[in-house]
């Protein structure tokens, strides 16, 4: 009778386990990892709850309450990937900057709130005077906690997405995470992408099953034990990281999706959908900031704004081109602090001239960031009375007259029975010039593509330095180096860190930057992030051009920008503490920034 109850007993276990198993595989892939994203977030909640049960609690002691914000941190980390992709405007406001979101075209100004501004009342030290604001923040994160769950229980996911997410993620570690960007003043850099890491490691997982041998797992995981062994901020080692792990598993995660011919929907976006790493040839679209798809560069608009880029027909006076001022010899400057008024050699234009070499691969243009494309760029500088005063109309008709360029424009517009050169059309051959300069093919470019003789230890270690204790990377994002934030590279970003009117520092400069645009005092002496790539052929550098060399630069950077060098500047988004670099360290800097120099070819 025992007998009979036992192998009964064992054979409903079975059953059980056999129904169980069948039950998991019937439910799709994309439906387990939004269960998981579900379960996450709860857990990320729950997190949040304690930690608010703490602050609330006046007794409670500041390791307390760091320890328990440590573990919201990891517990948002696993689920990371997901938040930034399908909801980016919930996560701005849970793990975004800690500066205020200006929106551009309404000048709508929100305050900054999320993971970020809470690490700042708790780190480095607590300050119980905050308990209020801080009480009143962890609160806030329940409206994206809402969202969250909103989506990830109502929305399909795809397997496609899922793929695409993972692996901006990926690239959000590689260029943001191992940079320190959200954890400034923590520096759990290496705990937080480990949790990243491994979020995205289960959710691949359950794809190589099916199709493929890259062994991500087995990539992943010795990724993460690098992170594991290897946590000093300052000392870690991100050449070897990206060469040694992030590219080989974005690389793997690439070749798999292929394999596994997922249908999925194409974006134009700056950043190719099937990059397999951020720094092959032809991750980054030219194309992906244009005004429309019918304004994509073709060789002929190419050709056609060559030409009409050296040429002074598009000024007023017929004695200015755009190559006067953006020579290519000069990477595409002029190599002076100012350049001159048109018709007034002995008066200064308003600001310095930047170099366009890699100017398509930002969202808007100008040190102010008025312009939303390069044709609107094109039109403000021909139509701008100190630089060109011209006209883009006037320009256009001059042009028609002209035999030559009516077959230019035929060829590269065509059109039937043509009877005008339209102005947009002068706009677009000069942006799809500007489009045809994108060059990421410096020694730093080989570097990272696998060739190790392409840059020497000293530059290296500059690497090391530029995105982590030195900052750099926090701002000029790699591998863009500017102010597009990764992944998606849709935003870029401008900063205030009170540049000097003049060599002898005596004073900030005067130019109001992004505040003559839009009055809003956030935006006060706020300049965009420029590109770091060939600045050691574009001196003199800033909007004024008040610095000479790159050593000037890092000096500048090393003692705290304006405010370390006791300018009042209250709305300084640099950092104001010294970053206390060696000379050897500034020395290596410099180095590292040469190495981004292209190949002119």
């Amino acid at each position: 009778m025992k007998k009979f109850i036992l192998i009964a007993v064992i054979f409903l276990v079975t059953i059980g386990y056999s129904l169980f198993s069948c039950h998991s595989l019937s439910i799709s892939r994309e439906k387990q990892i939004a269960r998981t994203l579900d379960a996450q977030v709860d857990s990320f909640d729950a997190a949040r709850v304690k930690l608010l049960a703490a602050a609330e609690n006046p007794n409670a002691s500041e390791k307390q309450l760091q320890d328990l914000f440590l573990q919201t941190r990891l517990a948002y980390k696993k689920f990371e990937w997901a938040s930034e992709y399908f909801n980016p405007a919930a996560s701005r406001f849970v793990n975004g900057p800690p500066v205020q979101e200006i929106e551009m075209g309404s000048g709508q100004v929100f305050q900054p709130a999320g993971l970020q501004v809470i690490e700042g009342y708790l780190f480095p030290k607590y300050d119980p005077k905050q308990r209020a604001a801080l009480i009143q923040q962890l609160k806030l994160l329940q409206i994206g906690i809402g969202k969250y769950k909103g989506y990830f229980t109502n929305i399909e996911i795809f397997n496609w997405q899922v793929f695409d997410a993972t692996k901006q993620e990926v690239f959000r570690v590689l260029s943001l995470g191992i940079a320190g960007f959200d954890n400034p003043l923590t520096l759990k850099s290496s705990d937080e992408s480990i949790a990243c890491l491994e979020s995205v490691r289960n959710a691949i997982s359950l794809y190589e099953d099916t199709v493929g041998n890259e062994n991500l797992p087995a990539q992943f995981n010795s990724a993460i034990k690098y992170l594991k062994s290897n946590t000093d901020f300052d000392s870690f080692d991100r050449a070897a990281f990206i060469t040694n792990y992030g590219n080989p598993i974005t690389t793997s995660m690439s070749n798999l999706e292929t394999k596994l011919n997922f249908k999925l929907t194409s974006y134009n976006r700056l950043l190719n959908m099937d990059a397999k790493t951020m720094f092959e040839k032809g991750a980054f679209n030219p194309n992906a900031f244009t005004p429309g798809l019918d304004a994509f560069a073709t060789p002929q608009r190419i050709a056609l704004g060559r030409v009409l880029f050296s040429d002074p027909v598009l000024s007023g006076t017929g004695t200015r081109s755009c190559q006067s001022c953006h020579q290519p010899e000069k990477a595409f400057t002029d190599g002076l602090v100012k350049n001159t008024v048109i018709d007034n050699s002995h008066k200064l234009i308003r600001r310095n001239t930047p170099t366009l070499i890699n100017a398509a691969l930002q969202p808007a243009q100008f040190y102010d960031l008025r312009a939303d494309n390069l044709e609107n760029q094109a039109l403000a500088v021909v139509g701008n009375q100190d630089e060109m005063h011209g006209s883009m109309k006037m320009a256009a008709q001059k042009l028609w007259q002209n035999k030559s360029y009516r077959q230019l424009f035929a060829a590269a517009f065509p059109k039937k029975d043509r009877m005008d050169i339209d102005t947009l059309e002068v706009m677009n051959a000069i942006g799809s010039y500007v489009r045809s300069l994108v060059m990421l093919n410096s020694r730093f470019d080989d570097y990272m593509r696998g060739n190790k003789v392409a840059m020497n230890q000293q530059e290296i270690n500059g690497f090391n330095l530029f995105m982590g204790k030195a900052k750099c990377g926090t701002c000029h994002y790699m591998p863009l180096f500017n102010g597009s934030f990764p992944p998606r590279f849709n935003i870029i970003e401008s900063e205030v860190i009170g540049v000097p009117e003049s060599a002898a520092e005596t004073g900030i400069d005067t130019d109001m930057g992004r505040y003559d645009i839009l009055k809003t005092p956030a935006f006060k002496h706020a300049f965009k992030i420029t590109t770091v790539r060939n600045a050691a052929r574009t001196a003199p550098y800033m909007h004024n051009g008040v610095f000479t060399t790159l050593e000037q630069v890092v000096d500048f950077y090393n003692k705290g920008g304006g405010a370390g060098l006791g300018y009042k500047v209250d709305n300084q988004t640099l950092a104001l503490n010294k970053l206390n670099l060696s000379k050897k360290e500034c020395d290596e800097l410099v180095s590292f920034i040469k190495s981004l120099d292209s190949k002119m070819n």
